[in-house]
């Protein structure tokens, strides 16, 4: 009785009991540390450290992708591709078990049959058409992108269902759950990866403006959310990423929606940029800019102080959509990043990957883009491109749709009509 009314209200009097004591008192002040706000930038010790590492990885990966974007749309498009098998490795390695891989020999290689299947389906759907307009000159080998083209979507479901039943194939005893999880999840990447990819690359070709710009909206929302939290950040934004402030959240969309005006000007004025390409060569383009990248000139008001150095100012139309797309960049896009810190959250990694110093992964780096890329391509063919029909659009449907000989029947029945209709 006296030892109980010693210790009520009072400290553990075993060892063993103070040892747990104190073990949750250091629990306790962490976790109350990180409720005050000791995971912001603002708040980390270390921070300069990692801003210098982060800062190196980010000069080298936009001196890369620079060079990349002056080299072509074929360059970009590569470019892609790596991305994308970069990401398809990390995600694929998020769920993989040891124990359980070295039981199922070539189940690894399983995943990246259906990786490259899914490939060769979204690349031959959007590409055909221009496969097409680069080979004409031979008919042997016309005949063979004609037949490719054909049976493409024959092609590609018969590698499915080589996939399909050398997995059913494997199936071993006391491995099902594992080799029907990892089938899952192998098709869930490659709607994840292949979705915004294949948006991603048919903004190329409508033009790399329709591609540089949204990306490089990402990018300087991303930077300037980092340094606008590393210096001002105080107010938490969101419990998925502890990092993230309302401070950063809010300087980089400002200057988000800044750069989108203005880039978006100096993007507009080169027609490598803002031609569409047609074909999958590498030749240099010119082409009419069309209304959109043609300047429009504005005079500016009186009341603009004498020694403004401007009397009149142009403006592209075009820079009017890229506030559209600047706000979404803002917006909605960061919520791309707030998924997969959430994901990332649900599997316990700090990282997809660790390919990028300072970064993470190609994954971390891609959340964002995946969403911008598809509202892009959306908002292109929704607001910018025109809805009538049009030669260019009725030449791509024959070229696509009929062989040589119809549309050299075509060919000659039309000036069969124009030249009755002349007479």
């Amino acid at each position: 009785m006296h030892k109980d009314s010693n210790n009520i209200g009072g400290a553990p009097s075993t060892p063993i009991a103070r040892l747990r004591h104190r073990k949750r008192s250091s629990e306790a002040v962490g976790e109350a540390s990180k409720e005050n706000g000791g995971r912001l930038l603002v708040n980390d010790h270390n921070k300069y450290k990692s801003m210098w590492i982060r800062a190196q990885s980010t000069i080298w990966m936009i001196g890369s992708f620079a060079l990349v974007v002056y080299m072509g749309h074929l360059y970009i498009t590569a470019m892609v591709v790596v991305i994308q098998i970069y990401m398809a490795k990390e995600l694929f390695n998020l769920l993989r078990k040891a124990n359980e891989e070295r039981q199922l020999p070539g189940f690894r290689l399983l995943n990246w049959h259906f990786f490259f299947t899914a490939m060769l389906f979204v690349y031959g759907r959007i590409l055909n058409q221009r496969l097409y307009n680069t080979v004409t000159s031979g008919k042997s080998l016309y005949q063979l992108v004609i037949s490719l083209i054909k049976y493409h979507m024959a092609i590609c479901y018969s590698l499915y269902i080589a996939g399909f039943m050398w997995f059913i194939l494997t199936l071993k005893k006391k491995m099902y759950k594992y080799q029907f999880g990892q089938y899952a999840w192998t098709h869930m990447i490659l709607i994840v990866v292949f979705t915004q990819s294949s948006f991603t690359v048919a903004n190329i070709f409508e033009g790399i403006f329709w591609f540089l710009l949204p990306a490089t909206l990402i990018v300087i929302n991303d930077i300037f959310a980092y340094i606008c939290g590393f210096f001002f950040g105080k107010t938490p934004l969101i419990k998925l990423s502890p990092k993230k402030t309302w401070e950063g959240f809010i300087g980089a969309s400002i200057t988000t929606m800044i750069s989108a005006f203005v880039l978006a000007n100096i993007m507009g004025r080169f027609q490598w940029l803002t031609c569409p390409r047609k074909d999958l060569s590498a030749g240099w383009l010119q082409c009419d800019p069309g209304p959109l990248f043609k300047p429009e000139y504005f005079t500016l008001p009186g009341w603009i102080p004498q020694w403004f150095p401007w009397k009149d100012i142009s403006i592209l139309p075009v820079q009017w959509h890229a506030l559209c797309l600047g706000l979404f960049a803002s917006i909605i896009a960061p919520f791309g990043g707030f998924f997969a810190s959430g994901f990332k959250r649900a599997f316990k990694v700090k990282d997809f990957g660790d390919s990028i110093p300072g970064h993470g992964g190609i994954t971390d780096r891609m959340d964002c883009q995946m969403v911008m890329a598809v509202f892009a391509y959306i908002y292109h063919q929704s607001f910018v491109v025109p809805q009538s029909v049009s030669v260019d659009m009725l030449m791509e449907q024959i070229l696509r749709s009929l062989p040589y000989e119809e549309q050299y029947t075509l060919y000659m029945r039309l000036g069969e009509m124009i030249q009755g209709r002349l007479t």
